[in-house]
């Protein structure tokens, strides 16, 4: 091939390439770049750990454990049944006026999901059962952040509502 045929054949390819690649420095860049590894096993088993104790926490009332659970931060949110808790401080304050009624029955755990994302980020669902609460399952999810001193809830959410009629035992 003659030297100008080559030249115009990459003055025509080379902006075809940057209109179809991401701009740099972008996050479609980034993940492009690195892609985000799914559930590395010793990942997930160290966000069950952190999520095992805190739902320990929620069945023996251990408010310690309860709010360190949670990044100690403005931006940090529980939505709650009753409740919209916006920052660390609002989450404390909520824990330490709620108490449950002594003796009552343990939550029970059922299909629950702890997905990762990368080595610091991971989301975690399950679904809640009370014995005194027949009819009704709880819906739990958590957002959780590796920081320095561990892995951290910085987001949540619960809720509770009529067991729909698929779930129903028949």
């Amino acid at each position: 091939m003659n030297r100008v045929y080559m030249l115009a054949l990459m003055a025509i390819a080379l902006p075809s390439l940057t209109v179809f690649s991401p701009p740099r420095g972008t996050l479609a860049a980034q993940q492009a770049a690195r892609a985000v590894e799914i559930d590395l096993p010793e990942v997930v088993a160290e966000v069950k750990a952190a999520y095992d104790r805190y739902n320990e926490a929620v069945n023996s009332n251990n408010v310690a454990v309860l709010d360190a659970t949670f990044r100690n931060d403005p931006r940090t949110i529980r939505y709650g049944n009753a409740e919209n808790l916006y920052g660390y401080k609002e989450i404390e304050a909520y824990r330490a006026s709620v108490r449950p009624a002594a003796g009552g029955p343990p939550r029970t755990l059922s299909k629950t999901v702890i997905t990762t994302y990368g080595r610091d980020f991971a989301v975690a669902s399950t679904l809640t059962h009370r014995a005194n609460a027949p009819g009704k399952v709880g819906r739990q999810m958590q957002t959780w952040v590796r920081f320095p001193d561990g892995w951290r809830v910085v987001a949540a959410h619960v809720s509770t509502i009529d067991v729909p009629p698929a779930d129903r035992p028949q």
